[in-house]
Order: structure tokens, then sequence, then C-alpha cells
């Protein structure tokens, strides 16, 4: 007989309501899990996204935080606590939409945010779940990276930096946390039709000529899709062996 791909309880999903991690949350109801949505401003994407992963036969919780705010994050965790009775994976796929700026041009005040927002609140996520999945005997953390962690992408560093900060993190936890049966892994998210590449796109932030530069980088001559992201998450949540790892999701971009 077939083993469930997941254990009792839920995924939880910090940005369940952006662009690409609606879609993470989807892919996790898809494979068999219940989910949590954080989000923050957005309730009626998220009740979007709950109500198409109730659909699909999954529960489907959503609560609000500002994953700047250490209390909030962990009032909303202990309200998915509540109503899953226990968490299993932690996906990290909340962040702004950044602001595409050389590293001279980029101010004191873009920078605290996007650090604030994403490192901060990354260590905020992990702070408020390590002891839960600690107590419940294992689990596993999935951090929605950049790709260009291994080709620098000139302007994309208030996305690239603070994620590259969150690598470091993740590999502390797969290093110190393994021995609880606690894994950490990332995906490494390129160019991906949805979120904030299509805002920018919309904003007239990426031109023809950055369209055709960035195609030349690409093995895979396309823009990938947030459902590839979210099969590349649920994989890293469901191997249990695998840990510390990155899963570079970009069509190849840069190699």
């Amino acid at each position: 007989m077939t083993q469930p791909a997941f254990p009792a309880g839920a995924a939880l999903v910090f940005g369940g309501s952006g662009g690409i991690g609606q879609e993470v949350a989807k892919s996790f109801g898809a494979a068999g899990s219940d989910v949590a949505i954080v989000y923050r401003s957005k309730q009626d994407v998220a009740q979007k996204v709950a109500a198409a992963i109730g659909e699909g036969g999954r529960k489907a919780t959503i609560h609000a935080a500002d994953v700047r705010e250490a209390a909030q994050v962990q009032a909303a965790v202990n309200d998915a606590i509540a109503a899953h009775g226990r968490i299993h994976t932690v996906v990290w796929a909340a962040g702004p939409v950044v602001e595409q700026v050389h590293i001279a041009e980029t101010s004191a005040e873009l920078w605290k945010k996007s650090i604030d927002i994403e490192v901060h609140g990354f260590f905020n996520a992990v702070q408020a779940t390590l002891p839960h999945l600690r107590e419940k005997g294992g689990g596993s953390y999935v951090h929605l990276g950049s790709a260009g962690h291994v080709f620098w992408p000139a302007k994309d560093g208030l996305s690239v930096v603070p994620k590259a900060a969150n690598e470091a993190l993740v590999q502390g936890i797969a290093k110190e946390e393994g021995r609880f049966n606690i894994r950490a892994n990332s995906v490494l998210v390129g160019v991906i039709e949805a979120g904030m590449f299509l805002e920018l796109l919309k904003r007239g932030v990426f031109d023809q000529k950055w369209t055709e530069e960035t195609q030349k980088l690409l093995c895979i001559k396309r823009w990938g899709k947030p459902e590839e992201i979210g099969a590349a998450a649920v994989f890293l949540a469901t191997n249990g062996y695998v840990t510390g790892q990155k899963i570079n999701v970009s069509g190849g971009f840069g190699i």
C-alpha cells in the first residue's frame, strides 16, 4: 500500500498569498497535505487559495501576520497548530516586490526593508516553529531563494543578498537540527511568470532588451511557471534524506 507523502498536520506557507506562494500552497494541497496560509495584507487572495485547496479535498486555513513582528508570527503559528494539530513543513515564500537598482544606488531605507522582511522575517518564522518541529519528532523547512545565488543578476541585489543570508541559516538548520529529524533546503527561483516578475514587467522595469539578454542566459527558452516552484518545494518537503541542499529552478540560468 502506498504510504501518504505527508504525516498528519499541515504545511505552513509564509507568503501563501503571493504570486508564487499561492501556487506553492496549492501544490502542497494537490500532493495530499493540509495547508496553513500566512499572509500580510491580501486576505482576499489567501481566502481564494484556501478555497481552491478545499475544493481539492484538503483542509486549508489562513492566518494574518507581518513577518517583521515576532509576536505576530508566533500568534499565526500558534493558530495554525491549533487548527491542524501539527505543522510538518514550513515554507518561506514571503518577500516584498524588490526594486531593481544597482548596489551603488541602493538607499539605506530600501536595504533595511528587504533585510527586515526577508532575513528577520525568516528568522522569526524559524524561531516560532522550530520548538514545535522538535516536539513533534521532526519536519522540514523549504526556503524560496534566488537563482542569483549562483549567477549574479545586475540590479537584483535587494533580492539576492537577503536570500543569501537565509541560505546560510538554512545550512545551519540542516547541520544542527538533523539529529532531531528536521531538514532544511532551498529552491533557487529563476524568472517565474508570477508575482514580482509580472509586477515589474507591468511597471516597465523590464524592457525588450532585458528580455532578449536574459533569454540568452537560459537553456530552456521560456520563463518558469509557479507550479514548477511548487513541485520542487513538495519534493524537498517529502524526500526524507535530502537536507542542506539547493534546487535551482531557473531553466539553466547562467550555466
